[in-house]
């Protein structure tokens, strides 16, 4: 038909702009988007037809439509045209007609979703859809109609769903990305307990401030507010008579990486709680809700239609009139400036040079939109000036070709970029999000430039970046929700962040999930809330790490609410983690060990922690001492001078080993003839950058010296061991040097389980590094050195017997059974 042959030259245009592969894409998630919509809306009684697309009246995939072809009132449907597919038998081409028809109707009360369809994508509509193997025809059986009931985070586990395997193969592709590839590596869903958390402690908490008598009783994850001291109580009590005359409608809520929008949706809940209480309707309270205090963004069309739907299906429940075509959510997919040419901008802004100078500034800002996304910074421009020239060229007669087009740009393309520019550069009373975890070594490489020249102290990864993206857009006394990798708690390329937020930021609550209790991906994640002001707040903090996997959390973190006093629930002063060196969120520390940390000695203060050499290439360097000639091995070096002159191959070496205490695996003996000219030759030809071996064959001047060496990795305990003199060491056994009188005392301090906990607190990983060692608190008892020295003098003895009772030991004399 002259129709087919127009929307086959629009593909045609379409695949040469942008290319097959995303051409196709778009059709695909297009469609993906709209079924599950009509699914969702079919299910809940919403669309306006009341007749069922997909099943019959007993939920079976027989779709009732079929049957009602020629009564079902839809807006637009062609009877004659239905009357000829059904003379004709022709039920797949019916069918296809009917859903078209169908989504075309809805375009007004949902246009975001349900574009007008009469160009290329119905050329790509699916297939046999009435098969029962079809997408619909699954869609219906595998997915039970109750999880459809008035949950719309079944959208966002169906969008997980639709990028899981692309996501998989670009994860395992271990690549950099393409800003392309950005919205399927990033995109997690928020479950829904995390959301509820974070919502419930950042807006919750604000109108609580505000409206203490509030009934919170819904609430089942809000951690209850400490006491606090008398200097920060001043500080909250001016915050809360400034919430005090705060109305609903006054209340802006923003997710800037909304994803499916899970986390609007249950701002949503919680907003119409808050509008009920203050004698709103329900049905009132809906349409405010959408206008006027929820706002959400991300990069990802794909993601921003179906939460565009999920926002307006929230608000459908309480109002039909949200329908109407009236109703507008500040819901958005960031787009690019690509359309914006300079004649445009002259038609639009006219005469007007501020005008134009403002539409300059947000093409330029915007020019590589979707590859930076919410990160980019928008000054704050006379947008209701734009607004108001869009609605009078709106409302203009044009006869000029040129000025046609740039009409139907101005409304459909401009206007909705304008909206996106203004939200971008407000700042809000509430931000809560799940933003994208992506490391600066993945990143895009303009992305990576950008985010190191604006970003330096955050540049690590995407997450950290929004930390400070999500303080930037909240107001001063604001409440933020945010979830992370919990990696920047603690280890020491964070640091800065940290100090940062120790600065900025009120940690007001935390909950650190269990390592891989993270439902959506294995990545072991904190959410936590903040008061965008930095003071000294005591917080309330949940640590799940004891709860192995992820159905446990959720109820854990609701027990926790219920009781102050649960084990895994802790209350501390932001200005603690100050004490500790690098200052980790280590939360969990007590008064004994921030004690410690205040007026004890470190490690590194009465000794030198170490990490030793890397071979770079162990299978030639390295052997099991009973591998060589005994006859070869020299046990008794005392410095490499005279290691060298002994002209011996074959040297003693601790390679950390499996975890033990007090003395033993003594092992390894490594090739460091001749000062390792060997291993020395082998990595400057390896890394031939290094103008030295020194950056890999490390610390060589402590080779050969008495040591308190450790294993690097240890997944529980944190064990430490004498080592004789006429050792070498590596990385996997890093090692102390400490003076021959405090030895044994610092030897018998690293064995105790103390240490153990200290290492939890200071980095809290299964990597156990020198710098880990050496900020350990030490406090002297010199009168009990003496007496702690005999004791760890004994335990050294008795395992050192232990070791050589087994052939394994090059001190083995006869096993103790003989």
């Amino acid at each position: 038909t002259s129709d087919e042959k127009q929307q086959r030259q629009q593909l045609i245009e379409q695949i040469r702009r942008k290319g097959y592969a995303q051409v196709m894409e778009e059709a695909a998630y297009t469609w993906f988007n709209r079924f599950i919509a009509l699914r969702f809306m079919e299910v809940n009684g919403f669309l306006p037809s009341k007749v069922r697309l997909f099943t019959d009246e007993n939920g079976a995939f027989k779709p009732e439509i079929m049957k009602e072809a020629m009564t079902v009132e839809i807006d637009g449907l062609d009877r004659a045209k239905v009357l000829d597919l059904l003379d004709k038998q022709n039920n797949e081409e019916l069918y296809k007609y009917l859903l078209i028809t169908q989504c075309n109707a809805l375009n007004q009360g949902l246009p975001y979703m349900f574009e007008k369809i009469s160009n290329w994508t119905e050329l790509l509509f699916p297939a046999n859809l009435l098969r029962p193997d079809s997408v619909l025809g699954q869609m219906v059986t595998e997915i039970p109609e109750e999880d459809w009931y008035d949950e719309v985070q079944v959208i966002g586990w169906l969008y997980q769903f639709y990028i899981t395997q692309p996501k998989d193969l670009l994860i395992n592709a271990h690549k950099q990305y393409g800003f392309g590839d950005i919205p399927f590596v990033t995109q997690l869903f928020t479950p829904d307990w995390i959301v509820r958390y974070m919502v419930e402690n950042s807006l919750g908490r604000l109108w609580l401030e505000g409206h203490p008598s509030f009934d919170k009783s819904q609430w089942k994850y809000y951690l209850e507010e400490a006491p606090q001291e008398p200097e920060v109580e001043l500080q909250l009590q001016k915050i809360r008579t400034d919430y005090a005359n705060m109305k609903p409608e006054d209340i802006k809520v923003i997710d800037p990486c909304m994803g499916s929008g899970h986390i609007l949706v249950y701002a949503f809940d919680v907003l119409l709680q808050i509008y009920t209480s203050c004698g709103w309707s329900e049905r009132d309270a809906a349409k405010s809700i959408i206008e006027n205090n929820l706002y959400g963004l991300d990069i990802d069309d794909r993601a921003g239609q179906l939460a565009y739907f999920a926002v307006m299906m929230k608000a459908r429940k309480y109002s039909r009139r949200i329908l109407n075509g009236e109703t507008k959510p500040n819901v958005l997919a960031i787009q690019d400036s690509g359309f914006m040419t300079d004649d445009f901008i002259a038609y639009v802004a006219g005469k007007d040079n501020h005008m134009k100078a403002d539409l300059t500034t947000m093409r330029s800002v915007f020019k590589d939109a979707k590859e930076y996304g919410s990160i980019l910074s928008v000054p704050t421009l006379n947008f209701a000036a734009i607004y108001e020239r869009i609605d009078i060229i709106s409302r203009e007669f044009c006869e000029d070709i040129f000025q046609v087009n740039y009409k139907a740009i101005a409304v459909e393309r401009l206007l909705p970029f304008v909206t996106q520019a203004e939200i971008m550069s407000q700042r809000y009373d509430v931000v809560v999000t799940n933003p994208p975890y992506l490391s600066d070594a993945y990143m895009p490489t303009t992305l990576r430039v950008y985010v190191k020249d604006n970003f330096s102290e955050f540049k690590n990864d995407i997450f950290s970046v929004f930390v400070k993206i999500c303080a930037d857009r909240c107001k001063r006394n604001g409440h933020i929700g945010i979830l992370t990798p919990y990696v920047w708690m603690f280890i020491s390329s964070y640091e800065k962040m940290r100090e940062w937020v120790n600065h900025n930021l009120a940690i007001t609550s935390l909950v650190q999930l269990e390592y891989n209790a993270f439902e959506p991906a294995c990545v072991p994640v904190a959410a936590m809330t903040f008061i965008n002001q930095g003071f000294n707040y005591r917080g309330e903090y949940v640590k799940l790490s004891a709860f192995t996997g992820w159905e446990t959390q959720g109820p854990k973190t609701i027990e926790a609410a219920q009781n102050k006093k649960c084990n895994y629930r802790f209350s501390i002063a932001q200005n603690a983690f100050s004490l500790i060196p690098g200052s980790p969120f280590a939360y969990w520390a007590g008064k004994g060990m921030l004690h410690a940390f205040a007026t004890g000695k470190l490690v590194a203060e009465i000794g030198d922690p170490k990490q030793g050499m890397a071979t770079t290439d162990n299978k030639r360097f390295l052997r099991r001492w009973f591998e060589v000639p005994v006859a070869g091995i020299k046990f008794d070096a005392k410095n490499t001078q005279e290691a060298r002159e002994s002209g011996m191959k074959w040297f003693p070496y601790n390679k950390g080993g499996e975890y033990r205490k007090w003395y033993g695996n003594n092992e390894y003996v490594v090739n460091y003839r001749d000062d390792g000219c060997e291993i020395k030759q082998s990595v400057l030809k390896k890394y031939s950058y290094l103008s030295t071996p020194d950056f890999v064959v490390k610390n060589s001047s402590y080779y050969f010296k008495k040591s308190i060496t450790w294993s690097y990795i240890s997944s529980t305990n944190f064990g430490v061991r004498a080592s004789n003199a006429g050792f070498i060491f590596d990385v996997s056994g890093s090692s102390l040097f400490v003076g021959d009188e405090i030895y044994l005392y610092i030897l018998g301090l690293l064995c105790t389980k103390l240490s153990t906990d200290f290492i939890n607190i200071i980095n809290p990983t299964m990597n156990i590094q020198a710098g880990s060692v050496g900020n350990i608190p030490v406090i002297f008892g010199l009168d009990k050195v003496p007496t702690i020295s005999r004791s760890v003098e004994n335990n050294i003895n008795l395992s050192k017997s232990d070791w050589d009772s087994f052939e394994t030991s090059w001190d083995f004399k006869k096993h103790p059974l003989v």
